[in-house]
């Protein structure tokens, strides 16, 4: 059973950037669509974005033109680059894998922006 393993997360003052990583335990080369989701306390977990194993990307529209998702399939790696943070953004961020039958999650990492 594959894996995946989450880390980059930290705490960061408005404004800055954060890159955060997504280690499977095994080739993701033929997983369809991998992605990134986030819970923010007290709120329920949100899509952030996606990409698919030709690299097209989806954004949620509260994130576009700040986070960038890409995959690395020789590293067994997704990557979320989020610039320009937000307070709001504050969130336990989740990678997230489309392998059947009910798909996989990674434990998260949490990300604290303060103002």
């Amino acid at each position: 059973q594959v894996q995946l393993v989450e880390s980059g997360g930290g705490s960061v003052q408005a404004g800055g950037r954060l890159r955060l990583s997504c280690l499977a335990s095994r080739s993701i080369v033929n997983i369809h669509a991998m992605g990134w989701y986030r819970q923010a306390p007290g709120k329920q977990r949100e899509l952030v974005g996606t990409i698919t194993s030709g690299g097209t990307t989806n954004y949620a529209d509260s994130v576009k033109g700040r986070f960038t998702i890409s995959r690395d399939n020789a590293k067994n790696t997704v990557y979320l680059q989020i610039n320009s943070l937000k307070p709001e953004d504050t969130a336990v961020y989740y990678c997230y894998a489309d392998i059947f039958p009910t798909g996989l999650w990674g434990q998260g990492t949490q990300v604290t922006v303060s103002s």
